[in-house]
């Protein structure tokens, strides 16, 4: 019948949309993907909601055995179900690509995401330039990506949206500090004056969310800030429109 990919955004429960909703009741499974974020309630309160048993598919699942979810989709109306927007990671568009290659319809239906929901900052959403991210290293595996993209994006005068490594399975979520450390040590090897001290930064906690925290300031000031709960990001600030500038001095 038709796979269905929904967002259910960043909050709670409460965050999915009314089409979404009306959507999930009308589908014989219920999927739940649960590696690329966090889910900010309990599943048992989707369920009630939703009235429906959730199955939680994690990475393995969704990449390696994605067949038992696309097989579903063959005879019955699939919800699959992604914390913030649907269209956000690359797995969900492979999940798509799978589905379509197979005849089955698709059905994507939209949330927030925290590439929108930075904008809380008071940073223009247009001037940030290209997202990246920053996995926690390994003795294997060390990348300098961020730090490349940060150079490439304040050379052009644009801000850098940095997700931070998040493993659900671990109970394991990159904090603000610990992205700091990891760039500043980036800093100290390379000496290319990307990212040091003085640079100006946002830290952002659980945005999406009530209790969200926001928090703006060098990178010396902020380095030992307490952001609290996950999900974290970070922004590295570019060039400032004045009223970028007195939106930022709102997070002080």
């Amino acid at each position: 019948m038709t796979l269905h990919i929904i967002g259910i955004g960043l909050g709670d429960e409460q965050d999915i949309t009314l089409r979404g909703l009306n959507t999930v009741k009308k589908c014989y499974k219920v999927y739940l993907e649960t590696y690329t974020s966090k889910l900010n309630c309990d599943i048992p309160k989707l369920e009630e909601l939703y009235g429906k048993k959730i199955i939680p598919a994690n990475r393995e699942l969704v990449e390696k055995k994605a067949e038992l979810i696309l097989n579903d989709a063959k005879g019955s109306d699939i919800a699959f179900l992604v914390v913030g927007d649907p269209m956000s990671a690359t797995t969900h568009l492979d999940l798509m690509m799978r589905a379509k290659e197979k005849g089955i319809a698709v059905d994507v239906i939209f949330n927030a995401s925290i590439m929108t929901a930075v904008g809380l900052t008071g940073l223009e959403l247009y001037k940030f330039g290209k997202t990246t991210s920053i996995p926690f290293p390994t003795q294997s595996f060390n990348p300098e990506t961020a730090y490349e993209v940060i150079k490439m994006n304040k050379a052009n005068g644009l801000h850098t949206l940095i997700l931070l490594d998040l493993r659900p399975e671990q109970d394991k979520y990159m904090t603000v500090n610990q992205a700091i450390s990891i760039l500043l040590g980036i800093e100290d090897k390379r000496k290319e004056k990307v990212f040091n001290e003085d640079t100006l930064i946002v830290g952002c906690a659980r945005l999406g969310n009530n209790d969200y925290r926001i928090k703006s300031g060098t990178v010396q000031e902020l380095m030992n800030k307490d952001f609290g709960k996950p999900l974290h990001c970070l922004v590295v600030v570019g060039n400032l429109h004045f009223m970028e500038e007195e939106a930022l001095k709102q997070w002080k």
